[in-house]
């Protein structure tokens, strides 16, 4: 009788088996047809100048100063802008160029990336700045090492 189970659970094991390895494959196939059948469009976001005019749309320039590159790629990534970075070492500024259609959107990336730096600008004190800042304050407070005789000190 236990022959016959162990039997029975051995051939269930391996026709399971060989189900599930086709499931999977035939799984990751279709998962390989999707990532190509998205991926045959042009790329988004931080590009070559290069691919950005290649792509055929109008291509336009903004300047700007090299302070905060970072959240600007942070804000135009998330406004889903295409576009493209130049540094000019000379004037030390980037020019950052962009499909003529993301104009609205390189436009609320702009203001909210304008809002973030103005932000930063009227920030609290760095803790440096404020732990400093107590340490004098602490140094005029600290009393001297001599017992006062009228609060009970030494000398009665």
């Amino acid at each position: 009788m236990q022959d016959e189970i162990r039997d029975k659970s051995v051939a269930l094991v391996i026709r399971t088996g060989k189900n599930g390895g086709r499931l999977t494959a035939e799984l990751l196939k279709w998962a390989i047809r999707q990532y190509q059948r998205n991926t045959q469009g042009h790329p988004h976001g931080k590009q070559s100048v290069k691919s950005l005019v290649k792509q055929g749309a109008g291509v336009q320039s903004i300047e700007i100063t090299d302070q905060n590159i970072k959240s600007f790629e942070r804000c135009a990534r998330k406004y889903g802008v295409d576009f493209a970075l130049k540094k000019d070492p000379s004037q030390g500024k980037y020019i950052v160029f962009f499909k003529a259609r993301d104009a609205d959107a390189l436009n609320a990336a702009f203001s909210e990336y304008a809002a973030q730096t103005l932000n930063r600008q009227g920030r609290k004190q760095s803790l440096r700045k404020q732990l400093s800042h107590f340490k004098e304050v602490v140094k005029g407070l600290v009393a001297g090492r001599e017992k006062n005789r009228e609060k009970g000190g030494i000398g009665r």
